[in-house]
């Protein structure tokens, strides 16, 4: 091989690019074609044989590593699947123990702290741990327990749960909490990222709990396979996920606006019900 399969690719880009910069001909007068465009002419049909060779010559070094590959698997004999088999089952006897592991610590569902110290304890024990920190007054932090009771069956390698600010000042100081609902996003025991009210929801009510799983998941903090570019509960989510958005949560079923919709009528951003007859939509703790 003369060179690798990315040196092909990106010989190929170049000599497009110098294709596409060589072609701007300036129109010329009628009846004169002058010598040096005949010469750009003859250069730019150059460009594209090389272009197509280097194309070719990449596609095939692609066939040939792939044909190389399924002639490996073809040739292996029993103590080569006997290896592989031995191999996946050990990966899945980890993850069956990882995954008892996780239910045996509570993960799996919304839990209740009932002191400051077990947002600490919580924290050693969890790797990933989302906490919502709510007042019992707050509508609001019904719709986010509504959502995270949903999700924490879907994704037991995080831990969630959620502590009441009255139960935890000193907590709720040190953390720098201010509006409620406020979730707190903690790994390996620092504290990563903050999800404030619902303004990376959409900033209204009716966000579905794939928003919420798709902000979670740009936090690092649970397993996704989705697109983290596009919110779920935009325009450009919902025609991937297709009609409705996929399952949807019981706020929004596939998302009524999102991050580039419209926000439904009324008053709908963050904060408590009691608040919106209020100018400040926030709920400041």
């Amino acid at each position: 091989r003369l060179c690798s399969q990315s040196q092909h690719v990106a010989a190929a880009e170049h000599l497009l690019s110098q294709l596409a910069h060589s072609s701007s001909i300036p129109q010329q007068q009628p009846g004169r074609q002058p010598k040096a465009n005949w010469k750009k002419m003859t250069g730019n049909a150059q460009l594209e044989k090389v272009l197509e060779t280097q194309m070719v010559r990449a596609a095939k070094m692609i066939e040939q590593r792939l044909d190389n590959e399924i002639e490996r698997l073809e040739n292996l004999n029993e103590d080569d699947l006997e290896r592989l088999r031995e191999r996946r089952l050990r990966q899945l006897k980890e993850q069956a123990k990882q995954r008892d592991e996780w239910l045996a610590n509570g993960h799996g569902s919304l839990a209740e702290l009932t002191q400051e110290r077990d947002f600490f304890d919580e924290s050693m024990r969890s790797k990933r741990l989302v906490c919502h920190f709510y007042r019992d007054t707050t509508f609001r932090c019904g719709i986010v327990d509504r959502h995270l009771t949903a999700l924490a069956p879907r994704h037991i390698e995080c831990k969630f749960v959620r502590i009441s600010v009255e139960k935890a000042p000193f907590l709720t100081r040190r953390l720098g909490v201010r509006v409620i609902p406020t979730l707190c996003i903690v790994k390996d025991e620092k504290v990563k990222d903050y999800i404030v009210g619902f303004d990376d929801l959409g900033g209204h009510d009716n966000f579905s709990t794939e928003m919420l799983e798709w902000r979670l998941a740009r936090s690092e903090v649970i397993d996704y396979r989705g697109d983290l570019e596009t919110p779920p509960d935009s325009a450009a989510g919902r025609q991937q996920g297709g009609a409705g958005g996929g399952k949807g949560g019981k706020g929004g079923k596939g998302g009524k606006g999102g991050a580039s919709g419209k926000k439904p009528s009324g008053k709908t951003i963050r904060g408590d019900k009691a608040d919106d007859d209020s100018d400040d939509d926030e709920d400041d703790w």
